[in-house]
């Protein structure tokens, strides 16, 4: 099959075709409600000279305040800087309105070898809420200290925190006209910016495997599209499907076992099927004039979602994942694509045509029932947090393009550091394997 070719049928896999060749570029600009003011004082040093190798309350203070629901005080209004529970002065803080306050030391405790020591206090009460020790290495400081901004996070709100997390995403940069694509990872905040692979033949859909350390992709680099899975720690590739037709769309299983992906082979029609990664033995699981595409699969592996037009226009459908009559999950409006699944199975992330404008909605799967998040025009590409509270997903402003965040009950919207080139398709990372 020619680019030509499988670059028109790319279009018809991204339902959208406007979205997905917009410019995308990633920029901070956070919007929130009335955030939690709270304190995290400078950690203190415990080595016998020069200053700290990292500031581990400047990274914390800074993840809390992106998830949108803190508000750190600025060091320079701060009355004093403890870095133990036993030296606070807790009404000095309540004078300061604050209600939670984080002090800690970074100490060394060998040769590039630390101990994170946090604690976290109620102001108004004056109880210790979470205190904690993480050791770590100098190469790890950074991940580490997101993983204590993790653990503070979810005593705070019930809820995981996503700090320690990634996203990966297709950047695009221009030189002379000639297109460059580059398979980006980096933290969730925008931060530590890692190159995975860099051609001049287009890239698309990556999709992390469930352990977090594999990447499967789309790529044209044989002047037709096939499917890689890339080790992210060697950089090591495996070309896996590079069947007659289209190769497109792949997920994992939550095992990490087989891939769900999009075929035409020798037919031409655009089916979803399952490759094992061990045997290469394909399953089909659709089998009509329409077409299905964009799979993903539910939590427990049991079934998988999928976009069809078989009633005319997008809607979503699910089929067991060992084959079967599949059937409609979305009713409501006349376009529902790109499905994306809550890591609870509840809810599913969807492309949402409301009243001409592209958004993201979410489908509680019981009921039904549509909730668009977003305010449109040409949203798309969703995907869940690990922890289920948050989607990042591809959006345009103006006449720029952004990678934005949005909270899944609506109320927090924000957006991600600035990157380099035309930014498409961002995956989020699950939980990183200790």
């Amino acid at each position: 099959m020619t680019r030509k070719f499988y670059l028109l049928a790319a279009c018809v896999l991204a339902w959208i075709s406007p979205a997905a060749y917009a410019e995308l570029r990633i920029e901070i600009n956070q919007g929130v409600e009335r955030p939690v003011p709270i304190a995290v004082v400078p950690f203190g040093w415990k080595g016998s000279s020069g200053s700290a190798p990292f500031d581990v309350g400047a990274l914390i203070a800074a993840d809390l305040a992106g998830s949108g629901r803190f508000a750190p005080m600025s060091r320079g209004d701060m009355l004093q800087k403890p870095t133990r529970g036993r030296d606070i002065d807790f009404g000095d803080w309540r004078i300061l309105g604050t209600e939670v306050i984080i002090v800690g030391q970074l100490i060394p405790t060998g040769a590039d070898r630390y101990s994170i020591q946090f604690q976290v206090f109620d102001v108004f009460r004056g109880d210790l809420l979470l205190g904690y020790r993480l050791p770590t290495d100098r190469a790890s400081l950074r991940m580490r200290t997101r993983r204590a901004a993790d653990m503070i996070y979810e005593k705070l709100t019930g809820i995981p925190g996503a700090f320690s997390t990634r996203i990966a995403y297709v950047s695009v940069v221009r030189t002379g006209g000639k297109p460059t694509y580059r398979l980006i990872v980096q933290d969730a905040d925008g931060a530590n910016e890692q190159r995975m692979l860099r051609s001049s033949d287009p890239i698309m859909s990556p999709v992390w495997s469930p352990d977090g350390r594999k990447l499967a992709y789309v790529s044209f680099e044989s002047d037709q599209s096939e499917i890689y899975i890339q080790t992210l720690r060697s950089g090591a590739r495996q070309r896996v499907s590079a069947r007659a037709g289209v190769n497109g769309a792949p997920a994992w299983s939550p095992d990490g076992r087989k891939l769900a992906l999009t075929l035409s082979k020798s037919d031409g029609n655009l089916d979803i099927y399952t490759l094992d990664l061990a045997t290469q033995v394909l399953r089909r699981l659709t089998d009509l004039s329409s077409i299905d595409t964009e799979p993903v699969w539910s939590p427990d592996g049991r079934t998988i979602y999928f976009t069809s037009d078989r009633a005319g226009g997008p809607q979503i459908y699910r089929v067991s994942s060992g084959g079967g009559r599949a059937k409609r999950v979305t009713f409501e409006g006349n376009y529902n694509a790109r499905p994306r699944i809550s890591p609870d199975g509840k809810q599913l992330a969807v492309v949402h045509n409301d009243r001409g404008s592209y958004k993201i909605a979410l489908v509680d799967m019981a009921r039904s029932y549509v909730q668009v998040l977003t305010k449109g025009p040409l949203d798309e590409s969703p995907s869940f947090a690990p922890n289920g509270e948050t989607l990042i997903y591809a959006a345009q402003a103006g006449n720029q393009g952004v990678l934005a965040m949005t909270s899944t009950d609506g109320r927090i919207h924000r957006r991600i550091s600035s990157v380099e080139g035309d930014v498409r398709e961002p995956a989020w990372s699950p939980y990183p394997v200790n």
